[in-house]
């Protein structure tokens, strides 16, 4: 049994992880990174950057068809797209991400990290690592894989399997219609699958607005998915080498792959919680500064998915650094201020947590999706239907939406759809984060001819 000393032992060498490691470093203070899988994490090998590198080259022959002039190819070419996207994940191989943090001056240790006391963290067993300052918890998350008889029996895809195959399957079944199955119902309808898309809603992506869900769905059915709304997986089995799907609505598939997308829980199954008196496999509950608010003393932060506030990488990449940041200031013994909008909490957790869904249509959204009952709230729904975007594609379709507190005159939601949406989205984040008052706005002059433009016709229909 080794044991060292570091100033923040953080578990987790994903995106999160690094920026909390990065950052305590770039502060002063000695960090070690610890995982037991890829350094780079689920964004970098099977979720964010895998899926948006299958997704763009389906987008952008969809974009060119919607132009004249413009000579394209009937379909994709999968080796192709498969090829580019294990450019971005380096088929697997992590070397460049442990490189990059040793070179921020991060200490890396690849194994298995168990909290196995207040600030002692135990690598496969055999390694004790203490911190002076502070454990860092950066798992993520895991798939949430529901209990349906017959599941086990047939060929199942989760996340990291429909983001990482090469080849494409003839049949594809997708169980989920959140963003995770809309995007990868797409992204293999591009690719060549006969895709059939389950959900239990009316439609897809139902924490957006309505209007959001119908378009996506347009998209979906244009791109030939077969959609089953109002449903959900009863049982499976094989049949003939396939998997056949009973759905709860009595209807049956039969398909060669099922996609599992329903979802994800904090990864937090085996760390040790229960050493310390936690529950293993629950979110840990943080508090704006990160720190772990069950756990006596400040040694305990945890920042991204696993504790449950706002499950997105970048999101989770702001509040690693605001871990940081407040690590660096009391090894330092300055003042840490958790007040609102302060350099020492994640406020934006709470109100302005941007999220594009990388469908055609895009979705951007940040804030509100809609009103809320008992608040001052007025939505302005709008078309985008502007220069900008009659010149971007023919027969463009895409539509807007603001959500304003009428009492402060700011915004406290903004969401788009349509093609192309998602590079509107920082704009509308700065305006709902900085409180932005819409006399002011009115005067952040929209470029001609640009999509933008619709910004214009939403400050307009408002009244001003």
């Amino acid at each position: 049994m080794t044991e060292e000393t570091y100033d923040v032992v953080v578990i987790g060498g994903g995106p999160v992880g690094e920026n909390a490691a990065g950052r305590a470093v770039a502060g002063g203070l000695k960090s070690v990174l610890v995982d037991h899988e890829r350094f780079g994490g689920e964004c970098s090998y099977w979720a964010c950057i895998p899926s948006k590198a299958l997704l763009r080259p389906g987008n952008a022959l969809a974009a060119a068809r919607r132009l004249p002039g413009v000579p394209v190819g009937e379909r994709l070419d999968p080796a192709a797209v498969f090829e580019r996207r294990d450019s971005f994940t380096g088929k697997g191989d992590d070397s460049g991400q442990v490189e990059w943090a040793r070179g921020a001056g991060i200490e890396t240790v690849r194994g298995h990290a168990r909290i196995t006391g207040p600030r002692e963290v135990t690598v496969d067993g055999e390694r004790v690592l203490h911190a002076t300052q502070a454990v860092v918890v950066c798992t993520g998350s895991v798939p949430r894989t529901p209990d349906i008889p017959g599941l086990g029996e047939i060929t199942t895809w989760g996340s990291r399997e429909a983001t990482s195959a090469s080849e494409v399957p003839s049949r594809l079944a997708v169980l989920g219609g959140g963003v995770v199955g809309v995007e990868m119902a797409q992204a293999w309808a591009r690719l060549g699958s006969r895709v059939e898309l389950i959900i239990s809603g009316p439609r897809p992506l139902p924490r957006n607005a309505d209007f959001v869900g119908d378009a996506v769905l347009e998209g979906l059915r244009a791109d030939g998915v077969r959609v089953h709304p109002g449903s959900g997986l009863a049982r499976a089995s094989e049949v003939d080498g396939a998997a056949r799907l009973e759905l709860v609505d009595g209807r049956t598939l039969d398909t060669d792959v099922l996609l599992v997308a329903t979802g994800r829980r904090p990864g937090t199954d085996d760390l040790g919680l229960e050493s310390i008196g936690l529950k293993p496999g629950a979110a840990l509950t943080v508090d704006d500064s990160g720190r772990v608010s069950e756990v006596d003393g400040d040694w305990l932060y945890a920042a991204g998915d696993v504790t449950g506030r706002a499950p997105l990488t970048h999101q989770g990449k702001y509040a690693a650094r605001v871990v940081a940041d407040v690590l660096v200031a009391r090894s330092q013994g300055e003042p840490v201020d958790t007040s609102p909008w302060s350099k020492h909490s994640s406020t934006a957790d709470h109100h302005a947590v941007p999220q594009v869904v990388f469908t055609d249509p895009e979705v951007a959204s940040v804030g509100l999706a809609g009103p809320v009952e008992g608040k001052p709230h007025r939505v302005v729904d709008l078309d985008i239907a502007v220069a900008g975007s009659s010149l971007h594609a023919d027969g463009y379709a895409g539509k807007a939406r603001m959500v304003v507190d009428t009492e402060r005159e700011v915004l406290v939601g903004v969401t788009f759809v349509g093609q192309d949406v998602a590079e509107l989205l920082h704009s509308a984040t700065i305006a709902v984060a900085g409180e932005v008052p819409l006399s002011r706005l009115w005067h952040a002059v929209p470029a001609f001819p640009t999509i933008s433009e619709v910004w214009l016709r939403l400050l307009e229909t408002y009244g001003l």
